[in-house]
C-alpha cells in the first residue's frame, strides 16, 4: 500500500510541471477534487474575494460549500448579485465558514510547560475525509495544526512542532510523519499545507528531518524506511534539472555560470493566490511588471516560508518589488543538502551502495556550490545569491545560520557566521529574523521559533554552545514572559523587546504549534543548577 502513488504518477509529474506538457495549474485544474476554490467557484469567488465580504480572505478559501459546488455556481451565474451586501447574503446562504481555533485561557498559575502539555489535545485534529468541494485535503492519521487561523498541518511548522511532543506521544508523530509520506505519494511532494490551494507550491524540505525524529540514536534506519517518499520528494525539487542552463532556470533549479545546480523557491502558478486573493492583486496594481510575473514570486515566497521579507524585495523595502524567483537562498540549499545526505545514509542502511554514492556526490557538489556561492566575506554570514546578475544581497539574515545547521559550512566559515551573529542578529529575545524593519512578519523585529531552533542547534553542531545557550535562554524567557503577562503562545515575537510580535497581512494568531515545540526542547536543554546559574547543553538539540 505505500506504493500507491505510483498509479498517481501522472498527476504527480503534472504537478511538478515536467511530464506531457501539462503545467501545474492545469494539472491542479483539471482534478475536480483538488481544484482550488478560485477554480471551482469562478466568478463567485473572486468577486467576494475582491469585495472583502470577510476581512481574512482565508476564511472565503477555506469556508464548506452546503450543495454541490456546480449548483452554486449556476445559481449565482443566474442571480449575479451586485450589492456587497447581496453577495455576503448569497455566500452566507451557500457555505459554512467554521471559527478559529481558540485555545483556552490557563488556569491562574498553570506553569509554561503544563500549558503547552494541556495545548496538545486541543491542537490535534483527524480529517480522513473532506466535504465536497471543500478546499480542505483529507489525512489518514491525526496530525497537529499551528492554531488560529491555521486549521490544518502545514508542511515545515510540523518539524518544529514535533519536537516538543513527548515520548508518551511518540504515535502521533509517526502519524505525522505518515500524514507527508501519504501526501508525497498522493500529490508528487508535500504541499504548503492540508488545502487544495497550497497544491502548485511545497515549503522548507524538513520531511527527512522529520523522519529521523522516529529514530533518533539511529536516524539512517527511519530514512531507509522511508527512501520512496524522500526520492520522491528529491525529484521534486530538481525537476527540470535536465532543462536548466545558465540564465534559463527551470521550475526550482538554477544552474549557474560555473555549472553548479542549486535550487530556488518557485510556484506552479501565476494567478493570485486564493488565501489572499484581494492583497495580491493590489500588489500586481501598484507595479508596472506583468502580473503573473508578480503573482509567482509572491507565491515563491510563501513556499519559502518567509512571507514576507525584505530578502525577497529589490528595493529591500517595499513587497511591490518582489523577485522571489531570481533568488538562490541559503536556507532551501541547505535543507537539500541534508536531504541528499539523508537519502544516502539511508540507501547503506538499505544495502543500495549504488544509491548511496550517486546521492552523496550530489551532496558534496552542493555543499561546495554553497560555501563557494553562497557566502558573503563582507557579512560573515551565508548570503542570498541573485542568479541573474550573480552578486549576493548582502542580507543579514537569519537564513545565513542554516549551512550550520545542515553541516554544509566550512568551519572556518561557521566561526564566522557565530560572530556575525552575535553583533547583529542576537537580541534581547533571542534571534531576531532581519536587520530591517519593513512592516512584514518576517524581519525586523520580529523572532520565529523555528529560526532560535536551527540556530541554536547550528552553533551547537559546530561546538559554540556558549552562544547557543544565550539565545535559548533568551527566547524561552521571551515566550515565559509574554505567556505570564497574557495567557498565550504566539507564533512570533518581538525579540528587539521581547514582547508580542506583529506585522505581515494578518492578525497575530496564538496557540501555536511550533513556539510551543521549540520552546519546550529548548526548555529541556535548559538546567538550573541550586546556584541559580543557568547551565545549558547542546547534547538534548544536536541534529542529524
Amino acid at each position: 500500500m505505500r506504493y500507491e502513488w505510483i498509479r498517481r504518477s501522472a498527476l504527480a509529474l503534472a504537478l511538478l510541471g515536467g511530464a506531457c506538457n501539462v503545467t501545474p495549474q492545469k494539472a491542479a485544474e483539471t482534478a475536480s477534487d483538488t481544484a482550488p476554490p478560485s477554480v471551482m467557484f469562478g466568478d463567485l469567488y473572486v468577486d467576494a474575494a475582491k469585495a472583502r465580504i470577510h476581512p481574512d480572505t482565508k476564511t472565503l478559501a477555506d469556508a464548506v460549500p452546503l450543495r454541490a459546488p456546480a449548483e452554486i455556481v449556476a445559481d449565482y451565474d443566474r442571480q449575479k448579485p451586485m450589492s456587497e451586501i447581496g453577495l455576503r447574503n448569497f455566500f452566507d446562504a451557500n457555505f459554512r465558514v467554521d471559527p478559529p481555533l481558540e485555545t483556552v485561557a490557563p488556569p491562574e498559575g498553570m506553569s509554561l510547560r503544563d500549558h503547552i502539555a494541556a495545548l496538545w489535545p486541543l491542537l490535534t485534529r483527524t480529517t480522513t475525509e473532506a466535504a465536497p468541494g471543500s478546499s480542505r485535503l483529507p489525512l489518514p492519521e491525526p496530525y497537529v495544526v499551528p492554531g488560529g487561523r491555521f486549521t490544518e498541518i502545514y508542511y515545515w511548522d510540523s518539524y518544529f512542532t514535533m519536537l516538543g511532543l513527548g515520548p508518551d506521544q511518540a504515535s502521533l508523530r509517526r502519524s505525522m510523519v505518515d500524514d507527508f509520506a501519504y501526501m508525497i505519494r498522493t500529490y508528487g511532494h508535500v504541499p504548503n499545507g492540508s488545502r487544495t490551494y497550497y497544491l502548485s507550491r511545497s515549503q522548507p524540505p524538513f520531511f527527512y528531518l522529520m523522519v529521523s525524529l522516529l529514530s533518533p540514536g539511529d536516524p539512517a534506519k527511519a530514512w531507509a524506511e522511508y527512501l520512496p517518499e524522500l526520492k520522491a520528494e528529491h525529484d521534486f525539487w530538481m525537476a527540470g534539472e535536465m532543462d536548466a542552463e545558465p540564465g534559463l532556470p527551470s521550475l526550482r533549479v538554477v544552474k549557474l555560470a560555473d555549472g553548479s545546480v542549486l535550487n530556488r523557491y518557485y510556484d506552479g502558478r501565476d494567478v493570485p493566490r486564493d488565501e489572499s486573493y484581494g492583497e495580491d492583486l493590489a500588489v500586481a496594481v501598484g507595479t508596472d511588471r506583468p502580473a503573473p510575473e508578480v503573482y509567482r514570486d509572491i507565491r515563491a515566497a510563501a513556499e519559502s516560508g518567509w512571507d514576507f521579507s525584505s530578502r525577497w524585495f529589490v528595493d529591500g523595502k517595499s513587497l511591490a518589488t518582489i523577485h522571489t524567483t531570481d533568488v538562490v537562498p541559503p536556507d532551501l540549499n541547505s535543507l537539500l543538502y541534508g536531504l541528499e545526505k539523508a537519502i544516502a545514509a539511508g540507501c547503506v542502511a538499505a544495502n543500495d551502495p549504488a544509491c548511496a554514492i550517486a546521492y552523496a556526490a550530489r551532496a558534496d557538489k552542493r555543499r561546495a556550490a554553497i560555501n563557494a556561492l553562497l557566502w558573503n566575506t563582507d557579512t560573515g554570514l551565508y548570503d542570498d545569491l541573485d542568479w541573474e546578475t550573480g552578486k549576493l544581497l548582502g542580507h543579514v539574515t537569519a537564513a545565513g545560520l542554516y549551512p550550520l545547521f545542515t553541516g554544509a559550512a566550512d568551519e572556518a566559515k561557521a566561526s564566522e557566521v557565530a560572530r556575525a551573529t552575535r553583533a547583529q542578529l542576537l537580541q534581547q529575545g533571542g534571534i531576531v529574523t532581519s536587520m530591517i524593519d519593513t512592516g512584514q512578519q518576517w524581519d525586523a523585529p520580529n523572532g520565529w521559533a523555528p529560526l532560535q531552533w536551527v540556530s541554536v542547534t547550528g552553533l551547537c553542531r559546530y561546538g559554540d554552545s556558549a552562544l547557543a545557550g544565550d539565545i535559548a535562554t533568551r527566547w524561552v524567557a521571551t515566550v515565559s514572559r509574554v505567556y505570564d503577562d497574557t495567557g498565550r503562545l504566539l507564533e512570533k515575537y518581538n525579540v528587539m523587546d521581547a514582547v508580542p510580535g506583529g506585522g505581515g497581512e494578518y492578525a497575530l494568531q496564538d496557540g501555536f504549534g511550533w513556539t510551543n515545540g521549540v520552546t519546550i526542547a529548548l526548555m529541556d536543554a535548559i538546567a538550573e543548577p541550586a546556584d541559580a546559574s543557568v547551565a545549558f547543553t547542546c547534547s538534548t538539540v544536536t541534529a542529524p
